[in-house]
Parts: C-alpha cells; structure tokens; sequence
C-alpha cells in the first residue's frame, strides 16, 4: 500500500457558495487514493498582529498553525481580488508564518494552486502572487499543469454538480499534483 499524504487544503474565498471551494470539494472527489484534501479554515483567524501572538496566541492561530504542521503537502483553491489574493488569504499566509523562525508553512512540503475567477486570466495574478509568498515560505509549487480556470459561471450547475467540460481538466491536474507530492515527499 502507498503512503497517504495529508493535505492541508487553503481556499481563498469566504462566501458560503463559493466557486473556489466548490472547486476545492470536487478536488478532494477526484483525488487518487494517496491522497486526503482537508479544506482548513481561514474564516476565523484574527487579522495578524504580532502583540497579540507574543505570550498567549488566540485559538485559532494555534489550532492553524497546527493543521499546517500535521499536513503533508498544500493545496491553494483562490479567487482573484484586485490582481492579487484575497486579504483573508494573506492573512492566513501571515498568520502561519509566524513567529517568525518557526513557519508552520516550512520544511519544504509542496503545494499546488488553482485560481478560478469569472474573468478570462482565471485569477493569474492571484496565481502568481501566492507563489511569490511561496518562494520565501519554502513551499515548492508545482510547475505544470497551470491551473488558471477563467469564466467560472461553467463549472457547475445549479445544483453545484460539476460539469463534464470542468472535470477532464481537475482530473489532470489533481493526478498530476499527488505525482507532484509523492515525487517531493519521497526526494
């Protein structure tokens, strides 16, 4: 039997019907068997503030912390908000890499990034700038396949089944990304 990764799954969005974590659920469906997607909440993590995390951290930044730790491998889900990621993303971005020294985001575990928007681009920029906090954090991000999924209105129906146009394509990419982090894990 192969190893089962954990992955700590990040989605960028916070609205209750939110295409990025449909998108992210529909993952965790395709995902082959090495693999076991866990979407972590951000929603509840304080904004970031160093004096708050001297002595006593609030709850949800250890709890956070922890789930980034306990996992084996990320994976990104985030719309596009002013060509960039949305706050509450980098929030959690912030968040896990604090104190500074102990990055609960480091040791070099993969990650992946899919950005969905109702544009063309697909959230490109949103893609582009968490791999740039990647960079610094440590967090090697798998190359190819791109996941840039513009024109998001197509990806589900009404009752938020995927479509049969959407699938072939998050099916690459989710047996490309548990190559990626078997490939990464085992280095």
């Amino acid at each position: 039997m192969s190893q089962v990764y954990k992955i700590a799954v990040v989605v960028g969005s916070l609205r209750k019907d939110s295409v990025n974590r449909k998108i992210a659920l529909a993952l965790a469906t395709l995902a082959p068997s090495n693999l076991e997607l866990k979407i972590v909440e951000i929603g509840d993590l304080p904004l970031y503030n160093e004096d708050i995390d001297k002595d006593a951290p609030p709850a949800a930044y250890t709890t956070f912390r922890q789930q980034l730790i306990a996992s084996d491998a990320f994976l990104f889900v985030t719309p596009e908000y002013n060509r960039s990621v949305p706050g509450v993303l980098k929030n959690a971005i912030d968040v896990g890499s604090r104190p500074y020294g102990k990055s609960a985001w480091g040791g070099g575990k993969p990650a992946a990034v899919v950005s969905a928007s109702p544009g063309a681009v697909g959230g490109f920029g949103a893609n582009h700038n968490l791999r740039q906090s990647m960079v610094f954090l440590n967090v090697p991000c798998m190359q190819q396949p791109e996941a840039y999924m513009g024109n998001f209105g197509t990806f589900f129906d009404a009752a938020g089944t995927l479509s049969e146009q959407t699938k072939p394509f998050l099916q690459t990419f989710i047996t490309a990304y548990a190559a990626w982090v078997e490939q990464q894990r085992t280095a």
